[in-house]
């Protein structure tokens, strides 16, 4: 019953690990496409490469979302122990650290800094 739940747990594991890369790769190919086709227009949009690094970020930012789920599912189900959850304390620091820097370079600005208000919301 033990080997089954485990067997159940890696495999649920994997799945969100496809799932994550899955997220980055499709976003990143759609961001790509995206940024092809406002190229190829007459008149480019002078936006085109902030909106590519924009939708890239966000889906690798995503991506990282379900693959730290991953790794919290299989440390705290499969291996709880101490050198695993030291493993796994050392990748959500690492994972933070780029999703911290990724939302800065998307929106300008720290995650817990407000958006700076523009004059529509004044009104």
């Amino acid at each position: 019953m033990e080997e089954t739940l485990t067997n159940a747990i890696h495999w649920i594991t994997r799945a969100v690990e496809i799932g994550g890369i899955a997220i980055i790769v499709v976003g990143a190919t759609v961001a790509l496409l995206r940024f092809l086709l406002q190229l190829a227009r007459p008149v480019a949009d002078a936006d085109a490469v902030d909106d590519f690094r924009s939708s890239l970020g966000r889906s690798i930012l995503l991506g990282l979302e379900f693959l730290v789920a991953a790794d919290i599912i299989h440390t705290v189900a499969i291996e709880p122990n101490l050198d695993s959850l030291a493993v796994l304390a050392a990748i959500v620091l690492i994972r933070t650290f780029l999703s911290f820097s990724l939302e800065v370079e998307i929106e300008g600005r720290w995650p817990w800094q407000r958006a700076p208000r523009t004059s529509s919301d004044r009104t």
